[in-house]
């Protein structure tokens, strides 16, 4: 029979878990690139709704 080789085992095991981590840290990654992408664009709607730009003619002035 033969015998277990268990160096090949651990480091298997190793790459999974690496490999998992990467994945993890992947996701990690696009979901606050994504928060971040709507926090801008809600921020940038936010501003432009806050101050609406008037504009005046010479028309508008009352005369003195």
């Amino acid at each position: 029979m033969a015998k277990p080789n268990y160096s090949f085992a651990k480091r298997q095991r190793d790459l999974a878990k690496e490999q998992k981590k990467e994945e993890k840290l992947q996701r990690k990654n696009a979901a606050l690139a994504e928060t971040t992408a709507e926090g801008e664009a809600e921020a940038t709607e936010a501003s432009d709704e806050a101050a609406p730009v008037e504009q005046t003619t010479a028309d508008d002035k009352p005369a003195s």
